[in-house]
């Protein structure tokens, strides 16, 4: 099912259907449309950022780069449901989330940001008629003209080998979430979105994630892991706090995950800097540890506002 878009009518006019990118709120759903491309597997999705968002909020007179991602990753869930033919009710797992941005792509205007993603999928993996995998290169444009840079991996996970992996597992946190960091340090205002809380015995540069399955956004519907976006959420604060640098832009990003990340464990998070780019970004490695051994990997560009 393809829904084609009218040249002559308004792109902005609606979201897609919430279930195909695997959101509860109407009001999370940040994608307007999709068509086909004139390649194979290739497609052009819509997207609407709106100018105020309760958690992805302006900045300084940006956008949240966390939008771009978070837009990416919806697309994806998209296109697999409806170009090809995943049935609801599977469970995807992120691979991968990787982009390099133009700072241009995340000024703030007046009204609502509307993107276009150009979305080429490679690398398709199927067991027999169902995909079982699949990597997807993005280009973000407003008005024609390129402005980031992305790709995302994914694998499709039938339910009955879901619960074969997984078992019976709970939704339900036992632990309680640590108290916050202060919000000031990861470029929060809102104490209810930071999700570091200090690690005991730790250094100046490791975290626990604090994990609030009460919060309406990272956990918009029950899970039985912790939500991909809030280790990339973890991510960017740990970049914030490490390199004090709570208004950078982050114009880069390059992660991997290796495994679930669950619920009823103590997650630590680690940042270290690892350097300045020639453009006098600030680049910063961030990983996410479990009992079991690594959960999380990324590198981070943060770039100081006005460069």
């Amino acid at each position: 099912m393809t829904v084609m878009l009218d040249s002559a009518l308004p792109t902005f006019t609606t979201t897609v259907p919430r279930e195909y990118v695997h959101r509860a709120a109407v009001s999370e759903v940040l994608l307007t449309g999709w068509r086909a491309a004139d390649e194979p597997h290739a497609f052009v999705v819509s997207c609407q950022w709106p100018r105020g968002h309760a958690l992805f909020a302006q900045s300084g007179g940006y956008q949240d780069p966390m939008l771009l991602v978070e837009s990416v990753r919806q697309a994806g869930v998209l296109l697999a449901h409806a170009e090809f033919g995943v049935e609801f009710g599977n469970q995807f797992l992120m691979g991968a989330m990787h982009f390099v941005a133009t700072p241009p792509l995340f000024l703030a205007t007046p009204v609502p940001t509307e993107v276009e993603l150009h979305v080429v999928c490679r690398d398709i993996v199927r067991r027999g008629k169902s995909l079982a995998g699949i990597r997807y290169e993005v280009t973000a444009q407003i008005g024609g003209v390129a402005l980031a840079n992305a790709v995302g991996a994914m694998n499709c996970i039938r339910p009955n080998v879901y619960k074969r992996l997984r078992g019976e597992r709970s939704t339900r946190c036992d632990r309680l979430p640590g108290a916050p960091i202060d919000p000031a340090r990861v470029g929060r205002t809102d104490p209810q979105h930071v999700v570091l809380s200090e690690h005991p015995g730790g250094t100046g540069n490791q975290w626990e994630l604090r994990v609030d399955c009460t919060h309406p956004i990272f956990f918009d519907h029950p899970v039985d892991h912790v939500p991909g976006m809030v280790l990339l959420e973890a991510v960017r604060q740990a970049a914030h706090a490490v390199t004090g640098m709570t208004d950078g832009l982050i114009v880069g990003l390059d992660s991997s995950f290796e495994r679930y990340a669950e619920l009823d464990e103590v997650c630590v998070v680690e940042a270290e800097p690892t350097g300045v780019d020639a453009a006098g970004d600030v680049e910063v490695r961030v990983r996410g540890l479990q009992s079991r051994g690594p959960v999380f990997e990324a590198a981070v560009t943060l770039r100081p506002r006005g460069h």
